[in-house]
């Protein structure tokens, strides 16, 4: 995600008139090496050419060279590589990584995080894995499992309220899946906790 840098120097940032938004929207590549768009959501800088997907007009930020916009904070594009550089793909792993803890309990499919990270699910799937241990959907499995057990052993809200606040809504899937990964229904998970937090004894 975009750090303090990039807010502190957004005064540099050029200008967007709806010429260099049409260019954005278009992949013109006309305008290739006569400026690079940045993207806040995501800390990444693109050429007007890029053929990801194109972003919200407010997140942009042009600027004039690849230069101001890495000194700014952005990292170059996995999939157009800005004049030559290329993000490393830990740090694009990192970004992604992020991305997911602040919105997993949304519906993120591997396609989504390919076109908003400006790569291949092919490529992002291998390198995530590669990288994490496990491929993104498995760590937005291991999230929202955490978050599920979180919220059954420390509030009282319903399974269905669980459910939801966990990142799945249909409550009849949620239970069955939480005693998939398991063993455990929802009830049985709570009462567990509970019995365990109770004092002994003699």
């Amino acid at each position: 995600m975009p750090n303090r840098t990039i807010t502190e120097q957004r005064s540099t940032a050029l200008e967007l008139t709806e010429l260099e938004w049409n260019a954005i929207v278009q992949n013109d590549t006309a305008y290739d090496g006569q400026w690079f768009y940045a993207v806040k959501s995501t800390g990444i800088f693109c050429r007007p050419s890029c053929k990801s997907r194109p972003p919200s007009r407010t997140n942009v930020n042009l600027y004039r060279t690849a230069e101001h916009a890495a000194s700014a904070g952005y990292r170059p594009c996995k999939r157009c590589k800005p004049a030559g550089l290329r993000l490393p793909d830990e740090e694009w792993i990192e970004s992604i990584t992020h991305y997911i803890d602040l919105h997993y309990t949304e519906e993120i499919t591997l396609e989504r995080l390919s076109a908003f990270f400006h790569g291949s699910p092919y490529h992002l799937q291998r390198t995530f894995k590669r990288l994490k241990g496990l491929t993104p959907l498995a760590y937005i499995r291991q999230l929202r499992l955490q978050k599920a057990k979180a919220l059954l052993a420390e509030t009282q809200h319903s399974a269905a309220e669980v459910g939801r606040l966990a990142g799945m809504p249909n409550t009849s899937y949620f239970i069955t899946w939480f005693k998939k990964m398991t063993a455990q229904t929802p009830a049985e998970y709570r009462q567990m906790q509970v019995t365990r937090k109770e004092p002994y004894n003699d």
